[in-house]
């Protein structure tokens, strides 16, 4: 968790408390930001202060430049207990195209890249980018322009040149919002209010889903594996169709669950026999073994088991693996996460949280009885946590989280060592994100880096207390509230003062928003850039704004020749 820290000699956890009053001069305050990570050696902090000259603002390398901090462990724990390395099996790495898809250049870099850190196959989430054709055409997205069948057969082709397998994944039960958001398709929802989740029982809703699939593997020649989804089944049972379905008493939901996803599995064996059938494994983890071998679905799918957190429970993982190969399941997969599991709107990610996610499931691998076998683990980069939430963290801000994350597994550890083949890789000295402006090399490797680093500046601005809670200030609270502001009733001297200091905000948090704005640009659509910048930047920037334009409308009243 990010923490404000202040270094004094008796600790190094004492939280800064919010301002109360602004300073008499032009002095702005800043608290900067570093990680305080279970098990690492520091937790030291700065509070600093900075005097603004009105001609020149500062900019946040001046800041950093002043920022002292122990750089012995460049801020990421580094493990002394290993464990083997990650078996034998495919590392993939997991693109999701939902949100914030990244301009056809930038996804050529960035499957280079991918390569050198040694993946071996991509696991790739189309939704609303892809060119969707015929009756389906409705499914594309509308605030950018879909890739065209020509840039996902070249994204293919790069990646089998450099030795990766291309996985797509369609969900086909829960997690269908780009789908079921439409209003032709409203009619196919579980629930009228559940905008993610098919009715199992219309063959409406099952001729989409095997009519998407079609489409989606056709553009995919010579694919081996396809993933179905079928994660969070959210309010499975609650509609009419299903309580009518369940009124018998042998029936239950599980079945209900397993009766369709048997139902897609079949149809894909029999339209594709050479395809290989990965799913999500969650609504299979209360199911009993016999429930699993009646299903239908041994031997015709490959549940991945995801879990995200740093503190994965690797006895109960365990137990789950092993359930699904007594019940006949002996292909399966794991599944971390390099980022989108932190929270639903996390801009800056810390790296630390993601490896040790990878050291949990280095346990569960090295735990596992002698005959289950896992073939590979997705490492999950969510880019939404669905369709119709905000954005989460953007791929280059999270690329060392995910050198240091395959150098994990690679090691069986996070280790001195692994760092260094980490860092190496990408030519930067520190895979925590949150240290990139003030320690990386020009000749950095990895593409988005400039990107990172604004990012990374803009945040610190924006988690400022002084500037996201400027309205909680003493003195706005005491000579501009909106009791006086309606009634102009300000004292004018104290009123500027605020006016200046708002106006100094504003300025810093326009200039490093533009300079976000223009590395965006040239790896992002513009919708991305605007749903980042209003989503991240404009709940911030509006109330400073806002009281700027008060203070001016007020001052014109009460102050002569303003």
């Amino acid at each position: 968790m990010r923490q404000r820290l202040r270094f004094t000699s008796q600790s190094c956890h004492t939280p800064i408390q919010q301002s109360a009053a602004l300073p008499e001069t032009n002095e702005v305050r800043f608290p900067l930001y570093i990680c305080d990570f279970k098990d690492t050696a520091f937790t030291k902090g700065l509070f600093l202060n900075y005097h603004f000259n009105s001609e020149q603002y500062p900019t946040l390398r001046h800041l950093f430049k002043m920022y002292i901090c122990d750089r012995s462990l460049n801020g990421i724990a580094i493990t002394r207990m290993q464990c083997p390395p990650w078996p034998k099996g495919k590392k993939l790495v997991h693109l999701d195209l939902k949100g914030a898809p990244p301009r056809t250049e930038y996804l050529h870099q960035l499957i280079e890249l991918f390569s050198r850190l040694g993946v071996d196959g991509l696991l790739v989430e189309y939704e609303d980018m892809f060119p969707y054709q015929g009756e389906l055409k409705l499914l594309q997205a509308t605030a950018q322009t879909p890739y065209s069948r020509e840039e996902i057969l070249n994204m293919q082709e790069l990646a089998k040149s450099k030795g990766m397998e291309v996985i797509p994944l369609v969900q086909t039960f829960g997690h269908l919002e780009f789908v079921l958001k439409h209003r032709p398709l409203w009619g196919l929802r579980e629930l009228p209010h559940c905008v993610g989740t098919l009715n199992p029982h219309t063959e409406d809703g099952y001729r989409l889903v095997m009519e998407m699939l079609r489409q989606v593997v056709e553009l995919h020649p010579g694919v081996n594996t396809l993933h179905i989804g079928a994660d969070e089944v959210y309010m499975l049972g609650e509609g009419e169709q299903s309580k009518q379905w369940l009124v018998s008493p042998e029936r239950t939901v599980q079945q209900l669950f397993l009766n369709h996803v048997t139902k897609v599995a079949q149809a894909v064996k029999e339209a594709w026999p050479h395809i290989n059938i990965i799913m999500w494994d969650d609504m299979m983890r209360d199911m009993s073994q016999d429930t699993l071998k009646a299903s239908g679905l041994v031997g015709l799918v490959q549940p991945m088991l995801w879990d995200y957190t740093p503190d994965l429970d690797v006895d109960r993982t365990v137990s789950l693996l092993e359930k699904y190969h007594s019940a006949g399941m002996s292909e399966l997969w794991a599944a971390s996460s390099f980022k989108g599991s932190t929270s639903v709107y996390t801009c800056v990610l810390l790296t630390q949280r993601h490896v040790d996610n990878h050291l949990q499931w280095l346990k569960v691998a090295s735990s596992l009885s002698a005959g289950v076998k896992l073939r590979g683990i997705a490492i999950t980069g969510w880019q939404r946590y669905d369709h119709l939430s905000v954005l989460c963290e953007l791929i280059p801000v999270a690329l060392p989280s995910l050198a240091a994350c395959l150098e994990t597994l690679v090691h069986g550890q996070f280790s001195s060592e692994a760092q260094s083949k980490a860092t190496e890789k990408l030519g930067v000295s520190t895979v925590e994100v949150s240290a990139l402006e003030r320690q990386s090399p020009v000749n950095s490797l990895f593409p988005g880096r400039r990107l990172a680093e604004v990012i990374v500046e803009l945040d610190v601005l924006l988690n400022l207390e002084d500037i996201r809670f400027f309205e909680r200030n003493m003195y706005v609270r005491g000579w501009f509230s909106l009791y006086q502001r309606q009634r102009k009733l300000v004292h004018p001297l104290i009123t500027m003062q605020i006016h200046s200091q708002a106006s100094t905000f504003l300025s810093l948090l326009q200039q490093k928003t533009e300079a976000v704005r223009v590395e965006m640009l040239g790896l992002y659509p513009e919708s991305t850039v605007q749903e980042w910048i209003e989503e991240h930047v404009s709940p911030v920037l509006f109330p400073l704004q806002q009281i700027t334009d008060e203070i001016m409308t007020c001052m014109k009243e009460i102050v002569p020749q303003i």
